[in-house]
């Protein structure tokens, strides 16, 4: 294996005694004769350890004698003396002289445990590598259960294929045999180091492992850290490798209490190292937030005036989301339903992207700063948050190079489409969770702790729900597609995992329902609950919408993308045919892993799904059958605007551009890691995300402002604004934002049903009067008031339970002005900035 060479270079580099027992840089005085190869290597670093060394190398050469032989192959034991002042080298070196098989190196430095133990392993010559400590806090005689452990889990992992290696690298080479087996104690003290960032592992430290020798020897030698935090760098690197850890439990001793105690006084030279083998992570998310406030930093530069330009009413809705939940909160009402708009029927705030997993949270910030900043900081938070998820799931599951994940994670949440819905859908931009539910499945098809994994997942899936149930169940549908893609290339493996996979979705269902069963049970039969949303005949993708640029991407065309989308919201493709030449020729590239396969089939269906029931092809007159017409009538997905599918696109890019880049940079040859690397740049430089753009934002009249409209409207009234509030002018509900919440509205921007058969659309029932002032205020002329519309505005203005209805000075306002005191029989009152009509009871 080239691993020993790739340790012996670390050696050195490192100034720690090598395999050969060379004196380094380090200041090593040069080790005894090296016995040749062995079956195990007992590694202990010591460090003023000389009241207790002499019974450590007693206990284990009688354990090792009598469960190994005493020949001179058979076992060795190397201790590090970490540049001790007592008499620890001096017993080690008498302890020696009498059993050649116990070797001593020296450091003339004390640089901790990390180093010790680095330069011990590297010097070993075992097959196997026992870490172990010179206090015995874990008796010798438990390496017969780690030993055992190792016997079985080879004995599985060459006889179960599915069951080896780290199961969650689809795709990857993985050697079968396990790398280590750590003794796991439950010391919560050491855990409490950071090892806990060591994802999938609850063993406590490296303090008591067995480890396979070249494995070994090639972990510590990629190390760097020298204190107590190298245990987990050690860990993660394993990880990394997509090699296999096993854990079993061990008994400690009396003398654990000393550990603990020593381990309390490393404690902040641990925190440090742990922040310093983190700090690649952390500088991802800077640069991620930096990218974020990029994307963002029109809205940023003045809250008070700016307003999303492409949002169309989103932003006034979305703020109005954060406003209720605020106010239904803080007054101990409901928060699934309100009256605050839609009067009298209310608004059914479940079956709403009220995002109540956010919006109740930051409540606090709210009440501080108010509901812009909110928005704005859940745009700009949430999006670096999801990228950082997914470059974590990339790098954690599937590739090496961090950069090369980072930028997997970047297309992952700063693809065209998310950029488009970040004008003012922060439920499809709030996607931090996703990658921690997949990676939560990925565990459960592992079979390792099924219980643990299944109710954390169904954990997440809750809190997804209160996030964005669109996104959550169009995430499922891509990890469906995968499941059964995977099964293709891979049926062995993928019928091994179906089988937890299938016992920890159930438990994760036990854990889901009686969590969501009341929130559910509103959202789909409670007030104001519909069966379905009309979205039009076009709301799949055109096929030209999945090579062209979005109108916020660099090469973007505003014209052209508007053209091909429901709105510039709504761009839900719009990959540019360089990424997608891109993905195709990575597929064709690595198309031996299994991973790749699966993903070229999940993005392959993704983007024919999205295409809708009927896909018309360009420059023709031709209307084709399209596969989303074997889904249109399913319940949940008559709902789903079909064109988002094709954001599933984003992660399974974002994965393979990191397959790709970490592929590259490891390439020997310079010009073809400078192709690569052009190749990639040309994909995405065409799709960089711009600026989102800002207008200024429609003032709030002064009547409201200044608390004028309290004259007016009386508690259960309701104030109704001209025109109404819908999907296509909803400034009323920043209107009621500004007041606090002061007075209900007429009409309104929501989801709510419509009909007898509760068709769920945007917006408030129509009436006559709405649809009246609508088409005038949009250019009509006003008809001819007759006794007819008088009595059907009175019914209107009852039926609302109307305070007062509120003109504020706009474009064809005389027209609106003199239609509607023609209506109601008499002249407005001049307020500030608005006309004003009392309509109350025994004003109409």
């Amino acid at each position: 294996m080239t691993d020993t060479t790739e340790a012996t270079g670390e050696t050195e580099a490192t100034g720690e005694t090598g395999a050969t027992g060379a004196k380094t840089t380090g200041g090593a005085a040069a080790a005894p004769a090296w016995l040749g190869p062995v079956g195990l290597t007992v590694v202990i670093p010591a460090h003023e350890d000389a009241h207790r060394i002499g019974a450590a190398l007693d206990a284990f050469r009688a354990h090792l004698d009598a469960r190994l032989g005493g020949g001179p192959g058979d076992w060795e034991l190397v201790v590090v003396d970490d540049a001790s002042t007592d008499a620890t080298g001096a017993l080690v070196e008498a302890a020696a002289a009498d059993e050649p098989r116990i070797r001593l190196i020296r450091s003339e430095v004390h640089r901790g445990r990390g180093a010790a133990l680095r330069a011990g392993v590297l010097a070993s010559a075992g097959e196997r590598v026992l870490l172990a400590d010179a206090g015995l806090s874990i008796p010798p005689a438990e390496l017969d259960r780690l030993e055992q452990a190792l016997g079985e889990e080879n004995h599985k992992s060459h006889g179960n294929h599915g069951n080896h290696g780290s199961q969650g690298n689809y795709g990857s080479h993985e050697d079968p045999a396990p790398a280590a087996v750590l003794g796991r104690t439950g010391n919560r003290l050491v855990r409490a180091l950071g090892i806990p960032g060591v994802p999938g592992f609850r063993a406590d430290t490296c303090g008591f492992a067995l480890f396979d020798g070249d494995r070994a020897r090639a972990a510590f030698g990629a190390s760097v850290l020298d204190g107590p935090a190298i245990d987990a760098e050690v860990l993660r690197w394993v990880r990394r490798q997509g090699w296999h850890v096993a854990e079993v439990p061990v008994r400690r001793t009396a003398a654990a209490t000393t550990a603990a105690t020593t381990a309390t006084g490393d404690r902040r030279r641990a925190l440090k190292e742990l922040f310093r083998l983190n700090s690649g992570g952390l500088a991802v998310a800077a640069v991620f937030i930096a990218l974020s406030v990029y994307v963002f930093h029109g809205l940023w530069a003045d809250l008070d005036g700016r307003y999303l330009k492409d949002a169309l009413q989103d932003q006034n809705q979305w703020e109005w989301f954060v406003g209720v939940a605020t106010d239904n909160i803080t007054h101990l009402r409901n928060p699934l339903f309100t009256l605050a708009q839609g009067m009298p029927d209310g608004v059914n705030l479940m079956a709403n992207a009220t995002m109540l997993g956010l919006t109740v949270p930051l409540i606090p910030v709210t009440l501080l700063f108010g509901e812009t900043v909110t928005f704005a900081l859940v745009l700009t938070l949430g999006m670096a948050a999801s990228a950082w998820t997914w470059y974590w799931l990339i790098r954690r599951r599937l590739v090496r190079s961090r950069w090369a994940a980072a930028a997997g994670g970047a297309l992952a949440a700063f693809a065209p489409p998310m950029v488009s819905h970040a004008n003012g859908h922060p439920n499809f931009v709030v996607l931090f969770m996703l990658p921690l539910i997949i990676d939560r499945a990925l565990r459960l098809c592992e079979g390792r702790n099924v219980v643990r994994d299944g109710v954390l997942l169904g954990l997440f899936a809750t809190y997804q729900i209160f996030l964005g149930e669109e996104p959550l169940l169009i995430a499922a549908l891509g990890m469906l597609i995968f499941s059964l893609a995977y099964l293709l290339v891979d049926r062995g493996r993928a019928l091994a995992a179906a089988r937890p996979l299938g016992l920890g979705l159930v438990i994760a269902a036990g854990v889901c329902v009686p969590l969501l069963i009341f929130p559910l049970y509103w959202q789909f039969f409670g007030p104001q609950s519909y069966h379905s949303v009309l979205h039009g005949d076009n709301a799949g993708n055109s096929p030209r919408a999945l090579v062209e640029y979005a109108a916020r991407s660099l090469f973007g065309d505003a014209e052209t993308a508007g053209r091909l989308s429901l709105n510039t919201t709504e761009q839900n493709a719009f990959y540019g045919w360089p990424l997608l030449a891109l993905g195709v020729a990575v597929c064709v590239w690595m198309w031996r892993r299994r991973v790749v396969r699966a993903l070229a089939i999940t993005g392959a269906v993704a983007l024919a799904l999205s295409l809708g029931p009927w896909v018309p092809v360009p420059r023709t007159d031709v209307v084709l059958p399209g596969p989303w017409r074997l889904m249109v009538k399913l319940p949940l997905f008559e709902s789903v605007i079909e064109g988002r599918v094709a954001m599933v696109c984003a992660p399974v890019l974002g994965v393979l551009l990191a397959l790709a880049l970490d592929r590259i940079v490891r390439m020997r040859t310079r010009e073809l890691r400078t192709l690569g690397l052009l190749a990639v740049a040309a994909a995405l430089v065409p799709v960089l995300p711009l600026p989102l753009a800002v207008r200024e934002r429609a003032p709030v009249p002064a009547f409201i402002t200044s608390g004028a409209w309290k004259g007016y409207v009386k508690d259960g009234e309701a104030l109704v604004p001209v025109p109404l509030p819908d999907p296509g002018q909803a400034d009323a509900l920043h209107w009621q934002v500004e007041a606090d919440f002061g007075f209900r509205l007429a009409g309104g921007y929501f989801n709510g049903p419509w009909g007898p058969d509760r068709i769920g659309i945007y917006g408030a029932t129509p009436r006559h009067l709405s649809n009246l002032l609508r088409d005038v205020r949009y250019g009509q002329q006003p008809p001819e008031i007759t006794p007819q519309w008088r009595e059907q505005a009175r019914r209107d203005l009852e039926f609302w339970k109307a305070g007062a209805v509120v003109l504020p000075f706009q474009d064809r306002g005389v027209e609106l002005r003199d239609m509607i005191s023609e209506l109601l029989g008499r002249q407005p009152e001049k307020v500030a900035d608005v006309w004003v009509w009392r309509v109350g009871p025994g004003q109409v």
